[in-house]
């Protein structure tokens, strides 16, 4: 009997020798397809593509997604920052069912950047939350003077109670770090533990790349990332030689992950994109010690700063909202919830995340 294996190979052989070869022709050349040959001039969406030159569909071309190096708006000085009001009617006794996870009670936070803009509001929320509070700010005068309208409107909407929070200023230049250790020690030393942080010191302008004063761009890199990491290694040092759990929020910006339009803040973006992935990488490096980290991305906000800069350039307003699905910016009070909930026990199981809180403007 003939083996399976020279039995296929006789097929295989038999099969060879009677197919007739295929024939070889040349490979042919290859060839562009001829263009549209039609007079296609007058065609606007011919007009709106690559095959018309440049501007042949007038003004709109690209109007929407440009960066506008007319737009140059400098970050005002202390004496020209407007004061920021603390929310009226968010805090105090409520009657509405919630879970208790939420509650920030007995726990302290430190807020950088929290005498004024989102940074006060999202105070005020954690205030409101049950927690002991921490301002951290260049300006101590203006952080004291926020640290007492706190503790005043708690006081209000709680009339009668007598636990009060513990509200406390401190100064800081975030970007230095003999600065940074000694607002924590200072903060220790008026609170004695730190169990949660929200970096929300930072600030924007704009200029065009070319433009843009190299001192300038020093600063800002140095108060809105290398102030976010000093703190943020400072407060996680503290935990793990406590050995307690903590929860850390950056605040980053949408523009971490976008290019904002129409103004040009190149150095801006670049420093939230450095925020945003801090938080994730920190929240892998820490997770072994119960430290969770956590990035909100704020999409455009109305704070008091902002105010000025659409007052002085009111076109802005219009170009902004039309890239926003919802139509409409968002307010500080619009972070208060985001905020706590990452602070909390809610979120126990979320760390390295980004939070964005922009009416989707990053989903179109």
């Amino acid at each position: 009997m003939f083996r399976p294996a020279i039995l296929r190979q006789a097929v295989k052989a038999l099969g060879q020798s009677t197919r007739p070869a295929a024939p070889r022709f040349l490979r042919p050349l290859s060839a562009t397809a001829p263009r549209f040959q039609k007079d296609d001039s007058d065609d606007p969406l011919i007009k709106a593509t690559t095959r018309a030159p440049e501007g042949a569909a007038g003004e709109s071309e690209g109007k929407y997604a440009r960066t506008d190096e007319n737009v140059v708006i400098e970050y005002p000085d202390d004496e020209n920052m407007p004061p920021s009001p603390v929310v009226q009617g968010r805090g105090g006794m409520h009657f509405k069912r919630t879970l208790a996870q939420f509650s920030l009670e007995n726990r302290v936070t430190l807020v950088t950047g929290g005498a004024r803009g989102l940074g006060l509001v999202m105070a005020q929320g954690i205030v409101a939350s049950g927690s002991n509070l921490a301002i951290v700010d260049l300006n101590r005068d203006e952080a004291g003077e926020s640290a007492q309208k706190l503790v005043d409107q708690f006081q209000k909407e709680n009339p009668g109670l007598e636990d009060l929070p513990k509200v406390t200023a401190h100064y800081a230049d975030v970007s230095n770090p003999d600065s940074v250790n000694n607002a924590l020690s200072e903060v220790l030393a008026n609170h004695g533990r730190i169990d949660h942080l929200v970096t929300s010191a930072g600030f924007t302008e704009n200029f065009d790349a070319i433009s843009y004063p190299h001192d300038r761009i020093q600063k800002l890199w140095g108060v809105n990332v290398d102030g976010t990491y000093l703190f943020a290694t400072g407060v996680a040092k503290h935990l793990m030689e406590r050995k307690a759990p903590g929860s850390i929020v950056m605040i980053g910006s949408m523009s971490g992950a976008i290019v904002n339009v129409p103004q040009p803040q190149a150095p801006y973006n670049a420093a939230k994109a450095a925020i945003r992935h801090l938080a994730s990488s920190f929240a892998v490096e820490w997770a072994v010690h119960d430290i969770r980290v956590n990035c909100i991305s704020p999409g455009y906000m109305l704070t008091a700063l902002t105010r000025k800069i659409l007052d002085e350039n009111p076109e802005l307003r219009d170009k902004w909202i039309s890239l926003i699905p919802t139509g409409k910016m968002g307010v500080p009070e619009d972070l208060m919830g985001a905020v706590t909930f990452l602070l909390s026990d809610a979120s126990k199981y979320i760390t390295g995340a980004d939070l964005r809180v922009d009416g989707g403007y990053t989903l179109t």
